[in-house]
C-alpha cells in the first residue's frame, strides 16, 4: 500500500528513565532503573507510532548510548519511508546494524504501531487475532529466602498461579529460596532461569537438588552459557524438567542451531533480542520443528511489554508467557495500551495499534 498518508515525515528519539519499583536481581547483576530509548515516527496524516529499545548490556550488547547512537544515524534512511514497507526497511537496517538489534526493535514497534493505527486495528489483530486474553507468571529475583518465601506468600494472594525465580549464582542458596517460594506459595507452579549462570554439571546438580525435596520446576531456562549448545545438550538429557533456550537464539539461524543440535524442549523469543520481524522467523522455525515457545522480556514500560503482549496474543502459539510489569504505575510513561489485573492480559478492539497513550 503506498499513500502520502503513510509516509513518515518525522522520527523523534529520547532517552527513556524510570525508576524500577524494586531492584531486578539475576546472575549478571542488578538492575535499579531502566534506561531505555523511545522512537516516535510522526506520519504525513498526523499519526504517531511508538516504539521503545530496552537494552540490556550483559544480554544484548547494547546500552541506551549506543542505541541512541544507532537511531540517530538510521533517521535520514527512515524520513521518507512508508511504514506500509515495514519488512524491507526492517530488513536494511539488519543488514547495516547487525548487532543492534535492540535499537532496531524499537523502528519496526514504531512502524508496525503506526502502520495499525492507520489501519484502524489493535496489533494483535495485525498478527493473527488468535485470543485476547494471556496469562503471565512473575518473577522473583535473587533475594534472601525470607524474602522471596515473603513476595512468593503476596503474589499467589494477587492471583498469580506460576511463578519465576532468578537462579545461577548460588547453588545451595538456589535450592534454598526455590524451597522458600514453594513454602510461600504451595499452590503455584515455579519455573527456574540461569541467565547461563551455571556448568552443565551443576545445572543438573541444581535440579536433582530439588528433587530431593520433591520440586519440579515447570522449565529450566538457559541453564548454561549461551554458546554452549553441547553443553545445554547434556542438561537436557540428564534431567526430566524442560530446557529453554534463550540467550542462545538472537535469530532464526540461532534457533536452527538449537533445532540441529537437539540442546532445547523450548525457544523463550524476546522482540529485545530479535526484533519483531525477526522473531517472526523464530516462531515458524521451532513450530515446524516441533519446538515449544516462551515469551518474555527485558525492563520494558508498558509500550514495549504491551507490544509483546499483542504479539503473543496474536500468534496464540506460546506455551509459556513471562511478561510481568515491574514499573510502578505511577511512575509509568504512559497509559492505557493492554488492559492488566494480575496475572491477566486482556486486549480491546477499541484501542488501535499497541494502544498506549503517551503522558
Amino acid at each position: 500500500m503506498q499513500t502520502e498518508d503513510l509516509v513518515i515525515e518525522r522520527m523523534l528519539i529520547e532517552p527513556l528513565n524510570i525508576e524500577l519499583a524494586e531492584p531486578f536481581g539475576i546472575a549478571i547483576g542488578t538492575k535499579y532503573s531502566i534506561e531505555n530509548v523511545l522512537v516516535t515516527l510522526v506520519l504525513k496524516n498526523g499519526i504517531s507510532g511508538y516504539g521503545e529499545a530496552a537494552p540490556l548490556e550483559p544480554i544484548n550488547g547494547e546500552n541506551q548510548s549506543t542505541v541512541l547512537s544507532t537511531l540517530d544515524s538510521c533517521r535520514d534512511f527512515i524520513v521518507g519511508k512508508s511504514v506500509s514497507d515495514y519488512i524491507s526497511i526492517s530488513r536494511t537496517l539488519k543488514s547495516v546494524f547487525r548487532a543492534q538489534n535492540t535499537a532496531r526493535c524499537a523502528v519496526e514497534m514504531a512502524l508496525l504501531d503506526a502502520y495499525t493505527k492507520f489501519l484502524k486495528i489493535p496489533l494483535y489483530r495485525f498478527f493473527g487475532g488468535v485470543t485476547r486474553k494471556i496469562e503471565t507468571d512473575y518473577t522473583i529475583t535473587i533475594v534472601t529466602p525470607d524474602e522471596a518465601r515473603e513476595n512468593a506468600t503476596a503474589l499467589n494472594a494477587k492471583g498469580y498461579r506460576i511463578l519465576k525465580t532468578k537462579v545461577g549464582k548460588d547453588l545451595k542458596g538456589d535450592v534454598e529460596r526455590l524451597s522458600a517460594i514453594m513454602d510461600g506459595a504451595p499452590g503455584c507452579s515455579v519455573t527456574v532461569d540461569a541467565n547461563q549462570g551455571y556448568t552443565p554439571t551443576d545445572a543438573v546438580r541444581f535440579i536433582q537438588e530439588l528433587e530431593k525435596r520433591n520440586i519440579r520446576p515447570l522449565l529450566f531456562e538457559q541453564p548454561v552459557l549461551k554458546d554452549d549448545l553441547y553443553g545445554m545438550k547434556y542438561v537436557k538429557e540428564h534431567i526430566s524438567v524442560p530446557v529453554a533456550a534463550d540467550e542462545s537464539v538472537f535469530s532464526g539461524t540461532d534457533a536452527i542451531n538449537v533445532v540441529r543440535s537437539g540442546c532445547a524442549d523450548v525457544i523463550n523469543i524476546k522482540l529485545m533480542k530479535s526484533g519483531i520481524i525477526e522473531a517472526l522467523d523464530i516462531a515458524a522455525i521451532a513450530r515446524n520443528a516441533n519446538i515449544k515457545l516462551m515469551i518474555g522480556c527485558m525492563l520494558e514500560t508498558k509500550l514495549g511489554l504491551g507490544c509483546s503482549v499483542h504479539f503473543a496474543a496474536g500468534l496464540g502459539v506460546f506455551n509459556y508467557i513471562d511478561l510481568d510489569p515491574h514499573i510502578d504505575p505511577a511512575l509509568e510513561a504512559f497509559d492505557e495500551g493492554p488492559d492488566f489485573a494480575a496475572p491477566w492480559y486482556s486486549l480491546s478492539d477499541d484501542r488501535c495499534g499497541i494502544g498506549v497513550r503517551k503522558k
